[in-house]
């Protein structure tokens, strides 16, 4: 069943039996009358040829954007919060603006539990001078209006949220904003000596629906037959292409009454309907509500009755000064005389005598024949474009009763002969342009202080270029700190030597093992360097997987797994039982005295294995080989991963300094001046320090940037307190700190519509991956709503989609920028240490947040840009810093060391 909300304007006799019809124009006196009546009538043969042209051209409208209203509200979130507005008592206002009358209402929602609504309204005329003059002028009228009303209800110091009905075609892209009239009126009113808050401007057909949606919420189509005739209904999104998303409806405002501006209805039109658009004051435009809406239909009957006095058909072939003149067969005449009993042809004498005339019986009869045909073409127009809109929809769901019951009875006999498919029941709005304007604003209102409280929530997350120029200015202090011999203890950025002062020279060639340990899973690689003219790197890797129990068991457990796939890798390889140096890239604070040495000083990023920390991972992994006894290791070196991009990158690009990693955890390595390195011995030179930056902010350097969702992830991670600006920016956390923004939302009542899934309240669900798809710019809302369903979030709308959407912007947005303010830091320091005005660097950088996500790379830049201007900053993405890197690495010392012992 499909319900449509009618809202009436005027009352109109409608049967879908031509029979009857011709019966009725068979018993004239003049077979001429006959014909001139035949001729206005719309036949049953004609409707089909409407309702295909109207489908055809809501299809095209709908893919090509015809629609001049096009898609303005979205009432699938505005009928989910219908039915919660009670729960808040409140007054409205709401201007009904559509013809050369408008109403100021004040309508009040009840907060005792019930559905009651009461409302208190005053009419008033717009002058026709105002009406053809400047906008000025009409929206100063409104306003004093506006300020009278206000003061007759005592309401003049409350400034009150206010539903703007503004019954004309609009573009409109949000819902309290058309064109520059939303502003136009708000700053007359303030002129006016009080205020108002416009928070939603609604159509009237989309008032008329939400009126009759609050009482049934089975209500999807909104229908205005009074002055001006318009439709709305619910759409699916996909069919809406304007929109984004695919998910869910849109109500779609038709604008059905220029449908035929194209010449869609020429062959329906007759004389009196040409004569009548070219007298109006918009030729050639909304042709189709000139033969339906009460603007007109008494003008169209004015127009036949004087052709046929003018042919002697009708007035014995007189005419009066009142007859000719323009619009003085007003619309509601219509209403009395088409009445079939004895009231009509009183009706329609009463009226001819008012016009001048002296009518006889059969004058009477004639006008009121002339009135029964001209109604009832509205009314079958009026059907065969509501059954296009059935059509459309098929699923729709009902109508309401007209007050006028042969209107509804027989518009309704109409449709269900056009679309017997669908079962429609009509329902009438009770006062739907003001009363639903004032229930939109109402949702409309509770829905803007939603999205406030959310938006105050986000902009926690969200830092200025200030905030930004304090977080570089603090990661440069604490660098400066960590280099120095007397504070390096107490710095957070420890700032470590990684004993890397050569990079490759191209001699460099051998097999080299690489084991990259920096995460829940690990590589083996094995590195062919080949010297020459042409330098070839051949690699082949294996990737295995370390157990929670074991990255959280003991260290002789977690290194006798190690060595255990480094074997299993040999034998992959057909190398059991080789002996090759090995560089290990270890992804953990170490402190390094020398090359194939690393003191670990803390676990991060998950890894609690008891035993290792202060212990030398070298001393452990080789110990692990010892206990195995299938294969030995010539020689380890200990390497970070952001010096191993560093490294591979600098083997293509000699102007690379900088590594930077971006992934599960994030760190960044520069090549030093000794003279400032206070930890190592000697001054001339360079060396590649570990920053270690991930630790930067435990010493409370980040509090005042730390909002209430660092501290909970923080709090729950199993190093608490440590590694604060890691937890900011890398793909370990920003997923964590998205779930526990959702879940704030959702308990505030302010996404999900309230309802947590127990996969939300999981810790870890919402993986930093998702991030990066969610963010993907042609990303379909239908894809956000899958991974929201991976989270047990069901009954998610369109809308939660977008908010989610905004969610994991803000968070990626942040850590991009945080992550460009450190690094704006470091090449600022290069810069200065060399005495440059201008510094050219290449950074080589890795991980896979910086690679997968769309938009962290270039938030990041433009933040590194505005923060260190002066620097000229290339960024090459590395391939494999951690294990070619770790390999070059290896050779390079290896060569070294092979070198000294000659």
């Amino acid at each position: 069943m499909g319900w449509v909300a009618l809202q009436p304007g005027y009352s109109v006799w409608l049967d879908s039996s031509l029979a009857v019809i011709k019966a009725i124009v068979l018993l004239g006196t003049h077979k001429r009358i006959q014909i001139i009546l035949y001729n206005v009538f719309c036949s049953d043969e004609g409707l089909p040829t409407v309702l295909s042209c109207r489908s055809t051209e809501s299809s095209v409208e709908l893919s090509d954007l015809v629609f001049v209203w096009k898609c303005s509200v979205n009432c699938e979130t505005l009928w989910t919060q219908l039915c919660v507005i009670l729960d808040k008592q409140g007054e409205f206002l709401a201007l009904d603006l559509g013809g050369s009358n408008f109403r100021v209402l004040l309508v009040k929602v009840m907060a005792n539990g019930e559905q009651k609504v009461e409302m208190e309204s005053q009419i008033y005329a717009v002058p026709e001078h105002i009406m053809r003059g400047s906008g000025t002028e009409l929206f100063d009228h409104i306003a004093d209006c506006l300020a009278h009303f206000v003061d007759k209800m005592g309401i003049k110091d409350k400034k009150l949220p206010l539903g703007f009905t503004f019954s004309f075609p609009c573009q409109q892209t949000k819902l309290d904003e058309v064109s520059h009239y939303k502003s136009h009126l708000a700053k007359t009113t303030t002129y006016k000596d009080f205020d108002i808050d416009i928070v939603a401007v609604v159509n009237d057909t989309v008032g008329t629906m939400m009126t009759c949606g609050y009482d049934d919420q089975h209500c999807e189509i909104g229908l205005i037959v009074g002055t001006g005739t318009n439709a709305c209904y619910m759409e699916q999104m996909r069919n809406i292409d304007l929109m984004d998303s695919d998910d869910g409806r849109m109500c779609v405002n038709t604008e059905w009454g220029a449908f035929g501006d194209d010449g869609a209805l020429d062959d329906l039109r007759t004389d009196f309907d040409q004569d009548l658009d070219a007298g109006s004051l918009n030729p050639g435009k909304q042709l189709f509500e000139k033969m339906i809406s009460g603007m007109y239909m008494g003008e169209l009957v004015r127009l036949i009755l004087v052709r046929m006095a003018k042919e002697h058909l009708l007035f014995q072939g007189k005419t009066t000064a009142e007859l000719l003149t323009t619009e003085s067969f007003n619309t509601k005449y219509i209403y009395a005389i088409e009445n079939d009993k004895l009231e009509g042809l009183a009706s329609a004498e009463k009226v001819l005598r008012d016009l001048g005339l002296d009518p006889t019986v059969e004058d009477c009869i004639g006008t009121q024949r002339v009135c029964q045909i001209v109604s009832t073409r509205a009314a079958h127009l009026c059907a065969a474009a509501l059954a296009a809109v059935l059509r459309q929809i098929r699923d729709n769901k009902g109508t309401e009763k007209s007050p006028f019951p042969r209107f509804s009875r027989r518009l309704n006999k109409m449709v269900r002969r056009l679309v017997p498919d669908c079962d429609v029941r009509f329902l009438q709005s009770q006062d739907g342009s003001g009363k639903g304007a004032a229930m939109v604003t109402a949702v409309a209102y509770r829905l803007a202080a939603q999205h406030a409280e959310r938006q105050h929530i986000l902009d926690t997350l969200r830092l200025s270029r200030a905030q930004l120029l304090e977080v570089k200015e603090r990661i440069r202090k604490e660098m400066v700190r960590g280099l120095s011999r007397q504070t390096h203890k107490q710095a957070s950025v420890k700032m470590l030597p990684s004993y890397v002062r050569s990079t490759p020279d191209g001699t460099e060639h051998g097999d080299f093992l690489a084991l990259d340990l920096g995460g829940s899973s690990f590589r083996v690689l094995l590195v062919r360097l080949r010297s020459g003219k042409r330098q070839i790197v051949d690699m082949h890797h294996k990737i295995y997987s370390i157990p929670q129990e074991t990255m959280q068991g003991t260290g002789e457990e977690l290194f006798s797994h190690i060595v255990h796939c480094i074997g299993d890798f040999l034998e992959y390889m057909g190398m059991r039982g080789a002996s090759l140096p090995l560089g290990f890239t270890f992804s953990f604070p170490c402190h390094q005295s020398k090359l194939d040495q690393g003191i670990l000083l803390k676990w991060t990023k998950g890894f609690k294995a008891s035993g290792c920390e202060g212990q030398d991972v070298v001393t452990l992994l080789k110990d692990a080989v010892h206990r195995r006894r299938e294969f030995d290791l010539k020689f380890v070196a200990v390497v970070n991963d952001t010096v191993g991009t560093m490294m591979t990158c600098g083997y293509e690009d000699p102007k690379c300094e900088v590594g930077l990693i971006v992934g599960t955890g994030t760190n960044i390595c520069y090549m030093e001046e000794m003279q400032n390195i206070e930890l190592v011995e000697g001054d001339t030179g360079r060396m590649c320090v570990n920053v270690e930056w991930g630790a930067f902010g435990d010493n409370g350097e980040l509090d005042d940037f730390c909002t209430q969702f660092d501290h909970i992830v923080d709090d729950c991670s199993n190093n608490p307190g440590k590694q604060r600006y890691e937890k900011m920016i890398s793909g370990m956390y920003l997923g964590e700190i998205v779930r526990n923004v959702l879940m704030d939302f959702t308990a505030k009542g302010l996404l999900f519509r309230g309802k947590m899934s127990e996969r939300l309240k999981t810790r870890g669900i919402f993986e930093t991956k998702f991030l990066s798809q969610i963010e993907r710019d042609r990303l379909a809302m239908r894809q956000v709503r899958s991974i929201l369903q991976h989270l047990g979030l069901t009954g998610s709308t369109c809308d939660d989609s977008v908010l989610v959407k905004e969610v994991c912007t803000v968070v990626a947005r942040r850590a991009a920028q945080l992550c460009g303010a450190g690094l704006a830091a470091v090449v600022d320091k290069i810069r200065e240490n060399r005495n440059l005005n201008r510094l050219s660097i290449t950074v080589g950088v890795d991980g896979t947040l910086y690679k997968t996500h769309p938009h962290f790379s270039s938030i990041m830049q433009e933040t590194l840009q505005d923060l260190a201007p002066q620097c000229q900053v290339t960024f090459h993405k590395s391939e494999d810093g951690s294990g070619k890197g770790a390999a070059l690495i290896t050779a390079v010392a290896y060569r070294v060391q092979s070198e000294g012992q000659q």
